[in-house]
């Protein structure tokens, strides 16, 4: 593996430890909640990080990763905690899904980073180009996360 692809999952793996120590004691309870001008929950940003990484991986290789088709609608762009059911995983679940999605990442893509695709609609052709852009999104993410932590603080 090059040096920049073993960087980019150091990277990967980084910024999600970043994510699960920001979650480390929140309970389920305040994970499902959602404050006054927020739209999702801490549940739903979990999701949506986990879900989205994979999404813009089958975007570019045009090949199932395994992702229940639930989870689009739970954890999708545009869905909700309104869209939760029972089904819908508990924060603990998620947190076990965000550990070891790096290493699944690794293991299946790790020698095909630099391999090119048709672009998707950002223009990204190799799944480097994606986990860079996932990388960032999460960052998003972590920063909407901390945002909730302060505002049930209050």
């Amino acid at each position: 593996m090059k040096q920049r692809h073993e960087v980019l999952f150091n990277q990967l793996e980084s910024y999600r430890s970043d994510i699960l120590r920001a979650v480390e004691n929140v309970s389920n309870e305040e994970a499902k909640l959602v404050p006054k001008g927020f739209n999702n929950n801490i549940r739903w940003n979990l999701g949506h990080i986990y879900l989205d990484q994979y999404l813009w991986i089958e975007a570019v290789t045009k090949e199932k990763v395994g992702v229940p088709e639930q989870f689009n609608s739970w954890f999708g762009y545009g869905s909700s905690p309104r869209n939760f059911t029972a089904e819908t995983p508990s924060i603990e679940d998620l947190i076990a899904l965000l550990k070891d999605q790096p290493r699944k990442i690794k293991e299946v893509y790790g020698n095909r980073l630099d391999e090119e695709f048709a672009p998707t609609e950002m223009g990204m052709y190799t799944i480097e180009q994606v986990l860079i852009r996932t990388i960032f999104h999460e960052g998003m993410h972590l920063q909407s996360i901390l945002d909730l932590k302060k505002c049930m603080n209050k």
